[in-house]
C-alpha cells in the first residue's frame, strides 16, 4: 500500500513564509474557553476547533439540551466572531437565509438586505425540519465561501463554519438531508451526556447563555484565518496519503456499505488530519491523525446495506462500519 518516504516534514525551502506563531501559541487558552462554556467535553471541543481549523462544517446530531447552541456560540465568543442562528422550519424560504432585495422608493432601486448567512458562525439549528429547497440554499455558501444571489456572486467572510444540529430520534415533520449535502460536512459529531461529576458543575453553574457571555475573545477572526492557512501547509507525506486512499477505497468494496467515500471525502480527511496536526503542534501529519478522525469524517459519507433502521440509527451504523474498517486497514509504520 504504501511507498518508501518520510513522515516528518522536511526542511522549510529559504523564505517560506512562517507558521502563524502567534496565533498557535493561544490555541490551548482558545480550546480552555470553549471549554469553559461546554463542560466535561473536552473531545467534542477539539474537534469543532479542528474543522474550524480546517474550514470545514459540523453536523451535530444530538438530543435537546446537551450544548449544540452554547458550542457554536461559545467558538463564536472565543474568536470574537460574527454568530447568528436559524431556526430551521417548514416554511423557512431560502431568501430568509441568504437575503432579499427590497425596493427603495426614495432612490428608485432594489436596495439588497443580507440575510443572517452572512457571519462567521451560523448555527442551522433543526436543520432536517427544513424543506430541500431551503437546506439547498446553504450548499454553495458551505462549498465555496460565497452565495449567487439575482445574478451576483457575494462573498461570505471568512472564517466560516457552519454547525447544523439535528435531533436523530424525531422524525415526525423532517426531511432527511441527502447525500450531496452531508458530504458538505466536514465531521458529524455527538456530544452525548456529561459524565457525572461534569453534570453535576453543569446544574450548579448559571445558563449556558450566561456562561458564554463571560468569555473574553482569545482570536481575532483574522487570526483563527491565519491559522487555516498554516494548516494548509502541514507536511502530509506520501504513505500517509496512501492510507487515506486504502480507508476511502475499502469503503468502497465492503459489502456492508451501498455508498462509499467519494474522493472528496478523502480529501476531507486529509484536511482534518492536517488541521489535528497542527493542534498538536506538529508540522506534519502522522498515521494517527487520520486514524483518529476517520470516523466523524467518514460515518456520515457512508450508507449502510441493513434495510430499514430504526430512528437514529443510520449515522451510528455508518460510524460502526467505518470503525471497523479502520480496524482492519494496515497502518503505515
Amino acid at each position: 500500500m504504501t511507498r518508501p518516504g518520510p513522515l516528518t516534514a522536511p526542511p522549510a525551502p529559504a523564505g517560506a513564509a512562517p507558521l502563524a506563531t502567534a496565533a498557535r501559541e493561544k490555541l490551548p487558552r482558545f480550546l480552555a474557553s470553549v471549554e469553559t462554556a461546554l463542560r466535561g467535553k473536552p473531545e467534542v471541543v477539539r474537534l469543532a476547533v479542528i474543522a474550524l481549523i480546517a474550514r470545514g462544517h459540523l453536523l451535530i446530531e444530538d438530543v435537546p439540551g446537551v450544548g449544540k447552541t452554547t458550542l457554536a456560540r461559545a467558538l463564536a465568543r472565543s474568536m470574537d466572531a460574527g454568530f447568528r442562528r436559524i431556526q430551521f422550519t417548514s416554511d423557512l424560504l431560502p431568501s430568509d437565509i441568504l437575503g432579499v432585495s427590497i425596493y427603495d422608493p426614495a432612490s428608485r432601486e432594489f436596495e439588497f438586505h443580507p440575510g443572517p448567512i452572512f457571519t462567521h458562525v451560523l448555527l442551522a439549528d433543526e436543520i432536517n425540519r427544513g424543506t430541500p429547497k431551503t437546506q439547498s440554499a446553504l450548499l454553495e455558501a458551505m462549498e465555496e465561501g460565497q452565495v449567487s444571489i439575482e445574478g451576483q456572486t457575494l462573498p461570505l467572510p471568512r472564517p466560516f463554519i457552519v454547525l447544523a444540529t439535528q435531533n436523530p430520534f424525531e422524525y415526525h415533520g423532517t426531511f432527511a438531508l441527502p447525500e450531496s449535502e452531508l458530504d458538505r460536512f466536514l465531521m458529524r459529531l455527538e456530544i452525548g451526556y456529561p459524565e457525572a461529576a461534569a453534570e453535576r458543575l453543569i446544574v450548579r453553574a448559571p445558563p449556558g447563555a450566561r456562561v458564554v457571555e463571560t468569555l473574553t475573545p482569545v482570536f481575532e477572526a483574522a487570526e483563527m484565518e491565519a491559522l487555516a492557512g498554516a494548516a494548509e501547509a502541514v507536511h502530509v507525506a506520501e504513505p500517509v496519503v496512501d492510507y487515506i486512499l486504502a480507508l476511502a477505497h475499502a469503503t468502497r468494496r465492503d459489502r456492508r456499505l451501498v455508498l462509499g467515500v467519494s474522493p472528496r471525502g478523502a480529501q476531507a480527511l486529509l484536511r482534518a488530519a492536517r488541521a489535528r496536526a497542527l493542534l498538536n503542534g506538529r508540522e506534519h501529519v502522522l498515521p494517527d491523525d487520520v486514524k483518529a478522525l476517520a470516523v466523524p469524517v467518514f460515518g456520515h459519507r457512508v450508507v449502510v446495506r441493513e434495510g430499514e433502521l430504526e430512528a437514529g440509527e443510520r449515522a451510528r451504523a455508518g460510524s460502526r462500519a467505518v470503525a471497523a474498517l479502520v480496524a482492519a486497514t494496515p497502518v503505515p509504520l
